[in-house]
């Protein structure tokens, strides 16, 4: 006898349709068949010892199993589950008749538990496009696939209860989750407050803007001036996901098996911070079977590198391209999948080897012209692409003893998200850009037009501080963002002249 049952497998961060086609006939010997991986080979000895352990019977004939479309690799044990309701309904155990209108998935313990798997979330999106009416997968996945509308998720804890449901004889309730309240009651729970820092009035004002116009940003001190505490500190002052981010910054974190257990939804922006020792694969994603990078798990949100200069020079380099289309391509023999990749990267790093280059307590050890070098270990057109370079000094004992606690997250908050409306309003016509960071040279001459005083003092800026022809464009995309925190139309002298103190390391003295 024939049948078809229906799970998944995950490509990217999106999932593909797989009909499971289960065939018993006269004979003996099981045969699996589809390009399968060797752990989707092994289901077998799994189905048989979770079958007969829960007094299900494993039919002892000729078997055959087909996983189409024959030319995608399935691979992983998740379709233990959807194989062994195959073999139930094609053995009269199960009405066949009901198991067309579900998606099942899931690994099989030998006693029959089921156990959780990855990608729960885009397998439910995909069976709700198929037209499938329910999806069944582990209990511990339910959560996270209910946040799809127009679709019954069944959570399973052993292959009895799926059997019972499939033949009508269970009244387990399909998983139902309030999407909204959930999305809402998750907001904003972050651990860290800009409250904390003492002192550091400008470096907290330079996140702000960085938080407001999606800018990137490095810092660069002495050890122990705050750098990391700061940058810990910008998720808290960043808008709230919408619920189109949240599902798709959740797809990424799903694929990757990075969901903390009966999770449903990423509410929170992500915050990643990979140590320097990472390769090229795993900061913007890779391996035989392509999965995403730190990049990617950082897509709506912050990605960190704390002693920028120490990370090989090839792994930044290969996040050039990704930070400039906010996609990154894969490309294996097999297939070539994209992740998305639109982050704001922050960037901390000493300003020489020694660590305390024009630190205002303690002397600088460095030879002439390693400050240079130093700096040199980060290549030109990466530093092209952070608009923001600010000096963290640390702050004096005075300070951290007497003074009062700094604003509030919640606070810094309200501004960025004021401008982040008025950037909202101001692109809602292009599809390709959503913050002032990710404006063309052509939005930049739309939106940034200088007032002729405006103009004379870049001009002199250019000159004095020898600042280089790539920071021309960044200091106006800079200027606009802060011109929107000050909720003005137009750049003016001011907001310029702020824009202009965040190039410190376009300066042609610097660290010579």
């Amino acid at each position: 006898m024939l049948v078809k049952t229906y799970g998944s497998a995950i490509e990217g961060i999106n999932a593909i349709l797989i009909t499971i086609e289960v065939n018993i006939s006269g004979g003996s010997n099981f045969y699996l068949v589809g390009l399968a991986d060797n752990a989707v080979k092994e289901s077998q000895t799994r189905i048989i010892s979770a079958l007969i352990n829960n007094k299900l019977r494993y039919p002892k004939l000729r078997i055959v199993i087909n996983l189409a479309p024959a030319d995608i690799k399935k691979e992983g044990s998740a379709y233990d589950l959807p194989i062994a309701i195959g073999i139930l309904a094609a053995s009269e155990q199960i009405n066949p008749d009901n198991i067309s209108n579900f998606m099942i998935m899931g690994e099989l313990s030998l006693d029959g538990s089921i156990k959780p798997i990855k990608g729960s979330l885009p397998m439910a999106i995909k069976a709700k496009e198929a037209g499938l009416k329910a999806l069944i997968v582990p209990k511990e996945n339910a959560r996270e696939a209910a946040v799809v509308d127009g679709i019954e998720v069944y959570g399973m804890s052993n292959i009895t209860e799926v059997v019972e449901l499939l033949n009508g004889i269970s009244n387990i309730k399909p998983f139902e989750v309030d999407l909204e309240e959930l999305f809402l009651s998750n907001t904003s729970n972050y651990p860290f407050d800009f409250e904390d820092v003492k002192g550091q009035e400008n470096i907290k004002r330079a996140l702000e803007i960085s938080a407001a116009g999606g800018h990137n940003l490095i810092m660069i001190g002495p050890p122990g001036s705050g750098k990391t505490m700061l940058a810990k500190r910008l998720p808290s002052i960043l808008p709230a996901l919408t619920l189109a981010e949240a599902l798709e910054t959740t797809k990424i974190h799903s694929v990757a098996g990075i969901l903390k257990e009966n999770s449903s939804l990423v509410s929170e922006r992500p915050y990643r911070s990979p140590h320097h020792t990472i390769s090229d694969a795993g900061l913007v994603g890779g391996g035989t079977y392509p999965q995403p990078g730190e990049i990617s798990l950082a897509q709506n949100g912050v990605l960190f590198l704390d002693e920028l200069p120490e990370f090989k020079r090839t792994v930044l380099e290969v996040m050039r391209q990704p930070m400039e289309d906010r996609i990154v391509t894969i490309s294996r023999a097999r297939v070539t999948v994209n992740f998305p990749a639109s982050f704001m990267l922050v960037a901390a790093m000493n300003p020489c080897p020694c660590g305390y280059y024009n630190d205002p307590y303690r002397e600088c050890v460095c030879s002439p012209g390693i400050v240079k070098s130093y700096l040199n270990k980060i290549s030109g057109p990466l530093m092209d692409r952070i608009d923001l370079h600010v000096e963290v000094t640390p702050v004096p004992f005075k300070d951290l003893a007497e003074a009062p606690k700094g604003e509030q997250s919640k606070t810094v908050r309200k501004r960025v998200i004021a401008a982040s409306k008025i950037q909202g309003r101001r692109f809602a016509n292009n599809s390709d850009v959503f913050s002032n960071a990710q404006m063309s040279s052509k939005d930049i001459d739309k939106y940034c037009n200088l007032q002729p005083d405006g103009l004379s003092l870049l001009k002199t800026a250019m000159e004095k501080l020898s600042l280089s022809a790539r920071a021309f464009d960044r200091i106006k995309k800079v200027s606009r963002t802060i011109a929107d925190l000050d909720n003005s139309a137009d750049i003016k002298t001011e907001h310029l002249a702020e824009a202009i103190q965040y190039r410190s390391l376009d300066r042609e003295s610097w660290g010579s």
